[in-house]
């Protein structure tokens, strides 16, 4: 063998391994779709129902499964998806948890980058966060709850299902776009024991995401008194936004996006964001989705999705920065 040969064969040897895409048989394998949280919330329904619908417009052998991996936030599913091969078959469902408030709380601890770790392919859904109080609270309305804090600083207490939730986050929001508000965030275990909460009167209001409190308002447990969408929800048309009740501009909402480890090849991740668009798009799905509080996207683009997580994480920060929170814990 001549030495340029040799050279040659050495060369090739030296190149990175390519997954099968190469060969175009991408999928030829299940597609696990890692949901970063215990089953049954709004989120896992959310990737069941896509996972049921998008194999068909990737192939005629495509199949996809959901795998839940809870833990510390969300940060557990979203470190195990990191870790994986960049091939397409490692596939996570981020929430403001796993990409905004975790990383923008707790930046040295969180295992991975919100933004470098990570592949953007599609924003798939989003939700308001609605201000719930008392049903026997005398505030009617955003403007008099606002007026009432101010009028005795310190004495209201205000729930979030857990500190560094995006409920949590959304309260100090309006803490600070009212201009400094001062109240007690008291920190629940999850959405149900926030709910309890307000039943009881514990607390004097709370911020959550609006699919977790629908039951409670419609049962009359409680009073939604404000969405932090743009313009009212859909679900209950009656509810104001933050935005003309007082609070110019505000904006808090929940969402879910789809991503992959770092290095994703574009064409996956093309052939992805094309077929969750369709998906999203079906009409069961998108009722199904609505009487959940669940607004579904269809128009994402992965670089639609990039800027859109990056943006969130960066008004993460902000509020964490301006309002001087601590570490979560």
């Amino acid at each position: 063998m001549t030495t340029t040969r040799r050279l040659a064969l050495a060369a090739l040897a030296a190149l990175p391994f390519r997954p099968a895409l190469a060969q175009g048989d991408w999928p030829s394998r299940p597609i696990v779709f890692t949901v970063p949280f215990p089953a049954g919330g709004s989120a896992d329904l959310l990737a069941r129902m896509l996972a049921e619908r998008m194999p068909a417009q990737l192939g005629a052998s495509a199949r996809m499964i959901v795998e839940n991996r809870g833990g510390a936030g969300g940060a557990i599913g979203s470190e195990y998806v990191r870790r994986q091969p960049p091939d397409g078959y490692s596939l996570l469902l981020g929430t403001p948890s796993t990409h905004g408030t975790l990383p923008a709380l707790q930046p040295d601890t969180t295992p991975y980058d919100a933004i470098a770790d990570f592949t953007a392919i599609a924003i798939l859904g989003r939700a308001p966060i609605a201000l719930a109080v008392p049903k026997d609270s005398p505030y009617r309305d955003l403007s008099s709850l606002i007026a009432g804090i101010r009028a005795r600083p310190g004495a209201a207490s205000w729930g979030s299902s857990g500190s560094g939730s995006v409920g949590h986050l959304a309260g100090e929001m309006m803490n600070l776009a009212a201009g400094g508000l001062q109240s007690e965030h008291v920190p629940y275990r999850g959405g149900a024991p926030l709910a309890e909460a307000l039943v009881k009167s514990e607390i004097q209001y709370a911020w959550e995401p609006l699919g977790s409190f629908a039951p409670g308002i419609r049962d009359g447990l409680f009073r939604a008194i404000a969405v932090g969408t743009p313009t009212r929800h859909p679900l209950f048309p009656d509810i104001p936004t933050a935005a003309e009740s007082g609070l110019p501009g505000f904006t808090a909402t929940t969402w879910n996006v789809m991503l992959g480890p770092k290095g994703l090849p574009q064409p996956i991740v093309q052939r992805l964001n094309a077929a969750a668009n369709k998906g999203m798009s079906d009409p069961a799905m998108r009722e199904r989705l609505a009487a959940a509080g669940i607004d579904a996207v269809t128009d994402s683009t992965p670089e639609s999705t990039a800027a859109f997580v990056a943006a969130e994480l960066q008004k993460f920060r902000d509020v964490v920065a301006r309002a001087k929170l601590a570490p979560a814990r």
